[in-house]
């Protein structure tokens, strides 16, 4: 199975904020967290903008590497006696579900 790439690289608050429809405030509070317990650093723009962004740290990509593998392994279990094409199906149901409350909550997906 695979869950797709890790990050989209450095990211602002506002961006964060568009990605996982959180205010500011929260984001402040929850990268501050993050950045005390080493998962992510904040640094200048890469691309020369006002805004600083945050990068995930090595430790954090460690840690988000093996909860994906964790998430994924228990995924395998379960689905071990399942067939292809009812893998297959869990999946387009899964994706169209996903897609669905994304669109009706105001924020359709994929976002530019």
């Amino acid at each position: 199975m695979n869950f797709g790439p890790r990050a989209q690289g450095p990211m602002s608050i506002g961006e964060l904020s568009d990605a996982f429809g959180l205010d500011a405030s929260t984001l402040n509070r929850q990268t501050a967290a993050a950045m005390r317990a080493g998962l992510v650093e904040r640094i200048p723009d890469p691309e020369g903008g006002m805004a600083r962004k945050f990068r995930i740290t090595d430790e954090g990509a460690r840690m988000l590497d093996a909860e994906r593998e964790g998430l994924v392994r228990s995924l395998e279990r379960v689905m071990a006696d399942w067939s292809d094409e009812d893998i297959s199906g869990f999946a387009a149901y899964l994706r169209r579900f996903n897609t669905d409350i994304e669109r009706l909550g105001g924020r359709p997906w994929p976002r530019p």
